[in-house]
């Protein structure tokens, strides 16, 4: 990774350009720069912009002021974590303490330091990036190291509503491996934990595309969520997948399906809709699931909902 690459970005919200421009050649040494002149622009940068670590916000501005941004950005639940300074030539007491109630970390008068200015702006990506390191970590599966149920039903939920704004298919494939409590009896635990290991690795590793996810549901069974993909995709996917554990040649000798170990997967592919929630597509992934299992395992069924 390049040092570019590793930079976190920041973003400044400034109707003066003078003062962007200064902000910017102060810190663009030790982060990625973003900027805004007004209140609606930055909103719709931290929406479908490059992902923002800190926003450096001025409060007097037309139409939307730096309060009103800030409101809005704390009560979204996709940018409540990203940190505010408020820099602002707005120096009473009241209006520092509004600026901090409203959720700012910190809060900065004009004419400002750069000195201060930098070392605040350092110490609050630090903090930030602590806070991600700790946000992805407690996403993650302790075993696999595949994300967790947690994050899975942050991703559908997630998932559905693009599909509901994009009016496009949303499909999940539920996996489960067959007879693994036979696996674990004949083979001990840290056996099965070895398994379940290389299954989640090999589902992992099959995902070509960045928005596409893959995580431990629970126990033996996985999941897999694609965005913007129809049922025939998907199937093909979990055909993949289904073939990639089996040439693992993991040997399960108690196993009435197969020498190896194998999955069965369930297929379900939907276009969300506003009346639905993401639990509609996860009951229709299990109900083929079990229809696979039942059909004899190591199979992939499908539906479209």
């Amino acid at each position: 990774m390049t040092d570019d690459a590793r930079k976190q970005r920041v973003l400044i919200v400034d109707d003066a350009s003078e003062n962007i421009r200064v902000l910017a050649q102060v810190l663009k040494s030790m982060c990625k720069i973003s900027f805004a002149t007004n209140g609606k622009e930055a909103l719709d940068l931290v929406a479908s912009g490059p992902p923002i670590d800190l926003v450096l916000l001025d409060i007097m501005m037309p139409e939307l002021d730096g309060y009103e941004v800030c409101r809005r950005l704390k009560t979204s639940e996709k940018t409540k974590n990203i940190p505010i300074i408020f820099i602002t030539a707005m120096a009473e007491e009241e209006d520092e303490t509004r600026g901090l109630e409203l959720g700012a970390v910190d809060y900065i008068t004009k004419p400002f330091s750069k000195a201060i200015v930098k070392a605040r702006v350092r110490t609050h990506l630090e903090l930030k990036r602590h806070r991600d390191v700790l946000e992805n970590l407690s996403s993650l599966d302790g075993l696999t190291g595949i994300p967790n149920r947690r994050r899975f039903d942050e991703f559908i939920e997630t998932g559905w509503r693009t599909g509901i704004r994009e009016a496009s298919q949303l499909s999940m494939i539920m996996i489960d491996i067959d007879y693994f409590g036979a696996y674990n009896n004949s083979y001990n635990h840290l056996a099965g934990d070895d398994c379940l290991k290389r299954v989640a690795k090999t589902l992992a590793k099959g995902l070509h595309r960045p928005t596409d996810f893959a995580a431990r549901y629970g126990g033996e069974e996985f999941s897999v969520v694609l965005p913007r993909t129809d049922l025939v995709g998907a199937v093909h996917m979990a055909e993949k997948m289904r073939k990639a554990v089996e040439d693992l040649r993991i040997i399960h000798e108690p196993s009435p399906v197969s020498d190896w170990v194998t999955i069965s997967l369930g297929v379900a592919s939907v276009t969300p809709f506003k009346e639905g929630t993401a639990s509609f597509l996860i009951q229709g992934s299990d109900r083929v699931l079990f229809e696979a299992k039942r059909a004899g395992r190591n199979r992939v069924k499908s539906i479209q909902l």
